[in-house]
């Protein structure tokens, strides 16, 4: 049977743990570039960040955040490649509670500011873990800052949220559990029951005192030694499957392989002990829109298989094998194909880009030791640009790849034309519109469900419409808002509210 879904449209941002949010709120939720100000009393302080790399050293110095000063902070220079490029603008990682354990920024105890040595747009993290964050998507959060040394501008930065308890706390009902990192080669391959074979393949991040990896060995042995047939019942018992599922359908899309997805790595997974399942944590997406592209074309990289795995397959059983269940691959291509219909899509997404390269346009230009000249910095927001690195255009790489997907899935069941947009969206009415937050909803589609956000994207308001007919009635103040109609998780309408 046909897969009908209808391309949507929904312009909000949406951290879905809102409930309990406070950590990092005044860092993240916010549109202020903001100001980070290094001290060192060290003449050679850069020397000594450099030295101290190898040795996962924290130097101690003074940190000032938006007039706020922090003393006695480890810092440290971080990264791989990232690190090893020539340009002395490195990434920082900031431990605010390295040397004073009841010291934090914001209840954040680490931040990492990460420099954009192969993003002319200073913009691929930002948009792609914002996707992530919309869509459900465990994801760090993202936004910016300028960095001075000794009051002198030395850079412009993302910042990214730290995957740690506080950001376990935000996402999960227990964060107690085990989180282990995909690095720096975490396949998720078998290698026998010994510690040994896993520890220096992962890191522990947590309850390291205990130093107990028999809980990820299990999930490994489960997902590679068991029968074809019982291994859906058998991975959804040790895992939140769709937790991956979801973050392989965004890497996918954006074509970001220097994941699990291409690399083998770059990920978290976290045991939570209120279900005893593992959960996976998208990580490290600064190589979105195709920019990691393992030896492939531009073309290549917009117009790579939904169902890619790098050769041989088997070196990522966890795709490999849910790609060899019908019930999982159906699952996935379901999630991509929902993303493609509802967000990835450049009436959305370029905006976003618009909206972004405005707000950090003079920062970008300013940066004193940036990788990139203002011009490849404009040039990239639309194309590709050739600079030591072949960078795909965030705009032409987003067309692109919307297109090759949208084919794709018409192969697996999932068609996206015209037809069955004009057909679908007929039978949604919303009116008055704009109105005083009282209206109606008529439709022929029930039960359904009804989302409202605002304007910065939090949901607002949900409702079960059971009926032909239903009134809304938002109790909200003026402005615009946005909603979406679901029907069995699947979206079948959307659009704009104006609120008077």
């Amino acid at each position: 049977m046909k897969k009908i879904i209808t391309i949507i449209t929904l312009a909000s941002c949406l951290y879905v743990q809102t409930s309990h949010a406070t950590a990092g709120d005044s860092i993240f939720n916010t549109s202020l570039i903001h100001t980070i100000k290094f001290y060192f009393s060290q003449a050679k302080w850069y020397d000594s960040l450099i030295a101290y790399k190898p040795l996962d050293k924290k130097m101690k110095g003074n940190v000032m955040v938006d007039g706020v000063m922090y003393n006695n902070v480890g810092v440290q220079f971080k990264g791989n490649s990232s690190f090893n490029n020539p340009s002395k603008k490195k990434s920082w990682k900031v431990d605010f509670n390295e040397y004073d354990t009841l010291q934090e920024c914001n209840k954040e105890k680490t931040i990492n500011l990460n420099n954009g040595f192969k993003d002319p747009t200073m913009m691929r993290e930002k948009v792609a873990l914002d996707f992530c964050i919309r869509n459900g998507i465990a994801a760090p959060r993202c936004t910016y800052t300028n960095v001075y040394v000794n009051d002198t501008l030395w850079g412009f930065y993302t910042i990214v949220e730290q995957i740690d308890k506080t950001f376990l706390k935000h996402w999960y009902p227990d964060n107690n559990g085990n989180l282990f990192k995909g690095d720096p080669s975490g396949s998720l391959q078998w290698y026998g029951s010994a510690v040994s074979s896993y520890n220096t393949k992962y890191e522990l991040k947590t309850n390291k005192t205990q130093n107990n990896w028999s809980d990820l060995i299990h999930l490994i042995d489960k997902l590679n030694n068991t029968p074809s047939a019982a291994l859906h019942d058998s991975l959804d018992a040790v895992m939140q499957t769709n937790s991956f599922i979801k973050s392989w359908a965004a890497n996918i899309l954006f074509a970001n392989l220097d994941s699990y997805q291409g690399s083998g790595h770059n990920y978290y997974v976290f045991h939570d002990s209120t279900d005893n399942k593992f959960n996976w944590i998208t990580w490290d997406v600064n190589e979105a829109f195709g920019n990691f592209s393992q030896g492939m074309t531009v073309s290549q990289m917009e117009t790579l298989s939904i169902l890619y795995i790098p050769n041989p397959a088997t070196n990522r059983p966890l795709e490999n094998k849910m790609l060899a269940d019908a019930t999982y691959k159906s699952a996935y291509i379901q999630e991509v194909c929902n993303l493609v219909a509802t967000e990835f899509d450049s009436t959305l997404i370029n905006p976003k880009i618009d909206s972004l390269a405005n707000r950090i346009r003079s920062s970008v230009y300013a940066d004193p030791n940036k990788f990139y000249t203002n011009a490849q910095f404009e040039a990239n927001i639309k194309s590709t640009v050739t600079s030591g690195f072949t960078i795909p255009g965030l705009k032409s790489f987003l067309a692109n790849r919307r297109a090759s997907v949208v084919t794709q899935l018409v192969s697996n069941g999932c068609f996206m034309g015209t037809q069955e947009l004009q057909d679908q969206s007929s039978t949604f009415q919303v009116g008055p519109n704009p109105n005083n937050g009282q209206f109606t909803i008529s439709s022929d589609h029930f039960p359904a469900e009804l989302e409202v956000y605002n304007s910065i994207g939090q949901l607002t308001h949900r409702q079960t419409l059971n009926k032909k007919q239903e009134t809304i009635d938002l109790c909200r103040a003026k402005g615009i808002y946005f909603y979406r109609i679901l029907s069995k998780m699947t979206p079948i309408g959307s659009g704009k509210i104006i609120v008077e």
